[in-house]
Parts: C-alpha cells; structure tokens; sequence
C-alpha cells in the first residue's frame, strides 16, 4: 500500500483574522499551532506524508516555522496555488487576485497524490480520534471516499458568523448531497440560520457538518479536474471572486454516482474564524496539556 498522505490547505489570507497568517499563530502552551496538533495525530495514525499547498509568497517563513520542524517526523512537500494556476484558460483573468477556491487549491496537488490522501484545513483542530477514523477508511475503503463530519452547533463561532458544507446522509451511511452554506450563526432567538444559493435556511443543531476533512483515493484527482475545468470555462474574464470548494466538486460527483461515507465523530473539533476565537483556543490546548492528552514537545 502507498503511504498515507495528509493534503493540508494552508493558503489562506485569513481576511477576517486581521490579514495576519493564522495559519502560523501560536495557540498551544509551549508556542505550537494547530498543523502541529494535527501533524502529531495524523503521525499517531499512521499518515507517513504531508503536502502543504500554500502560496509562493509565504515559503521562506512557511518552510522556517513548520516544514523543517515537521520533516523530522514525516515527509513534507510544497505546492503553490495561484490565480493563474489553471486547468483551462490560464491567463484570461488578468483582473483576478483571490485565489479559486480550495477545488483550485488541491488540484494543484496533481502531480504529488499518487495514492490514498485526506484533506484537511490548516486553521482547524479536529481531535485525534478524527484522524485515527480516517486513517482507518483509507486503509479500507467503504466507499469512494469519506467525510468525517461533526455536529453542527459544535463548530460555531461566538463572534460571528461561518461558512459550512451541511450533508444529508441516506440510511447506509453515505452522503446524498454537500451545500456549501454561508453566513451560518445562530441569531438571537437561539436559531441557527445560514444561506444556501442565495436563500436563507434554518438548520437544525445535530445537523452533519463537513469541516473539509475528505479522504479520497488518487482516482478523485481526475474527476476533481473535471469539475474545475466545467467551472473556470463559464466564468467571464473579468470575474474577480468566483470559487468553487471541495464540497462542491464532491456534491457533484455524488450526484453522478461518487460515494462518500459519513464518518460522524464526537471528537472535539476548534477553529480560528476570528481573532476573537485565539483565546478561546489557547484555553482548550492548555486543558490538553494539563489533561495530559497531548504531552510536550508534541513534534
């Protein structure tokens, strides 16, 4: 069996984090960020490589803060995502400066996925039980591939509001659709609202939440292709904010037939939306430590 490779999507601008690299802030005790956390459990799984897609501009300190210190515990290796890094049509938007989107993020991982691979956000911590249920799909697979989901009023911020891909899961505990839902909080009332093309849903609490952790086989890349290929030919030149995510792509495939189980895990799942969310982040990654859940040095 081909290693296991962990795809990390560590692109981001971070626009609502004060333009600063969140990806890079430090949260836990001892000066770690959150890819440390899930570099140490994709390790403690069995994952043996990692791929951090990121921007070209931020190597020097990616490579100085994190790759170096990582590659002493698995293989590390770099790829860029740009605007004119395209299947089709590079070149036709000269306008462009935001990025595609994280479809457009991981295609860039074409040429370096050669075998089972999870995709995972740089600014998100999952828990240790998450990875060990992916790493357990990707050594046998159920399905085309899986999606470890979460409840949804577990990954909500308190200070405003997130983007999430909301599943709806059939009996045999496959997914039948992916909406990427934006704009979810929970209002005053004590509901939880988002807007899905364009209209505003309720959504309910226990609601399966993907937090873009997909695990895939090598034969996704393909089909991924196709689906960036379709979405870059309908744009316009001067189109400047048009992306299209994993979730996407995935809801697509699924309704051409593509499986995809539903892993639900009651692992605790943070993120860092906002600049308001850092403190709270540092308190649960000091619980751990005290709790003696993950000890120092974690790499």
């Amino acid at each position: 069996m081909k290693k296991l490779t962990l795809a990390v999507l560590a692109a981001g601008i971070g626009s609502r984090f004060g333009g600063r690299l969140k990806q890079l802030e430090p949260l836990g005790p001892n000066g770690e960020i959150l890819i440390d956390y899930s570099v140490h459990d994709a390790v403690e799984a069995g994952f043996e490589r990692v791929v951090f897609i990121i921007r070209s501009d931020i190597e020097k300190i990616f490579r100085e803060t994190v790759g170096d210190r990582l590659s002493k515990r698995l293989e590390v290796e770099y790829v860029f995502q740009s605007t004119d890094k395209l299947p089709v049509r590079a070149g036709d938007f000269p306008s462009r400066t935001k990025p595609w989107g994280t479809a457009q993020a991981l295609w860039c991982c074409k040429n370096v996925i050669n075998g089972p691979f999870a995709v995972i956000n740089s600014d998100d911590f999952y828990s240790a039980e998450a990875f060990g249920q992916l790493a357990g799909f990707l050594k046998n697979f159920t399905a085309d591939a899986c999606s470890v989901d979460f409840r949804l009023s577990n990954t909500l911020s308190d200070y405003g509001s997130v983007n999430r891909g909301i599943c709806r899961v059939d009996e045999k505990g496959l997914l039948t659709s992916v909406e990427e839902t934006k704009s979810i909080k929970r209002g005053t009332d004590g509901v939880i609202r988002g807007k899905y093309d364009g209209y505003e849903k309720i959504l309910g609490e226990d609601a399966v939440t993907s937090m873009s952790m997909w695990g895939f086989g090598a034969d996704f890349m393909p089909k991924l292709e196709r689906r960036l290929k379709s979405f870059i030919e309908n744009l316009q030149p001067d189109e400047l904010s048009g992306e299209l995510t994993i979730a996407d792509a995935v809801g697509m495939e699924i309704r051409a037939g593509y499986t995809v189980r539903d892993i639900p895990t009651d692992g605790r799942w943070f993120g860092i939306t906002y600049e308001s969310d850092v403190e709270k982040a540092r308190e649960t990654l000091l619980e751990y430590q005290n709790k003696g859940v993950y000890t120092p040095p974690i790499i």
